[in-house]
């Protein structure tokens, strides 16, 4: 298959990665990290008045509902299934699907409120949680990502549950070498690919919304002229 985008050891597929997974061989992989859909939607029912007013507050504070396309595949029941063949793994949104995983103790905590308080009113989360496959504790990573209080990316909100390029920083520092290979099957506006691309680690992302491929396009493009300033 042809790449949407192959430069400097960043390769994105705009494809359903179920047609790209079967592809990788697991052993060329240092870590697959990837923010799949949770399933969050499957059997929920949105009456228009409660809808409207989740509208209405997400709006006002900076939230996910903007005219975003939807995130494909979130109204099924997701299976990590075929995730768990990698050796090192990490997948974000795991409490949604805990029932699937393997037992184990190294969670990975986002707290969004960086122990502080969020302004009254927020329906979004106080902190989100990943699954990962290493040994060990559960880890705390503090950063603020509530609306228009970040402490990053102020005002750059291109997909409905984009995460920090620097928490994914946080986790290549952690659990990857430079050079290692890094897979994220589901890349969404590419977070990962960027963080990847300043850190030396070589990617592989798919993505089956062209918008966001090229939104990843364009995020790295504008990484590559900030690092030549």
């Amino acid at each position: 298959m042809t790449p949407y985008y192959d430069e400097d050891g960043i390769t994105i597929y705009n494809a359903d990665c179920a047609d790209i997974i079967p592809l990788v061989d697991p052993a060329d992989v240092g870590l697959l990290l990837t923010d799949p859909p949770y399933g969050m939607n499957v059997g929920t029912t949105w009456t228009p008045r409660i809808s409207a007013r989740l509208t209405q507050s997400w709006r006002r504070y900076g939230g996910w509902a903007k005219d975003h396309p939807p995130v494909v595949g979130d109204d099924v029941a997701f299976d990590p299934a075929p995730l768990l063949a990698f050796g090192a793994v990490v997948l974000f949104g795991a409490n949604y699907y805990a029932d699937r995983l393997p037992p184990n103790g190294c969670w990975l905590v986002w707290d969004k409120k960086r122990g502080g308080t969020i302004t009254p009113g927020w329906n979004g989360t106080d902190a989100e949680l990943a699954w990962t496959s290493f040994p060990g504790g559960v880890k705390m990573f503090n950063h603020m990502w509530a609306g228009y209080k970040r402490d990053s990316e102020l005002g750059h909100h291109v997909h409905p549950t984009q995460k920090p390029v620097a928490l994914m920083r946080w986790i290549l520092d952690k659990w990857t070498e430079p050079g290692d290979l890094v897979f994220d099957p589901y890349m969404g506006s590419g977070p990962i690919a960027q963080a990847c691309h300043e850190l030396g680690r070589r990617y592989i992302g798919v993505e089956i919304v062209e918008e966001y491929c090229q939104t990843a396009v364009n995020r790295l493009g504008q990484q590559t002229l900030a690092l030549g300033i």
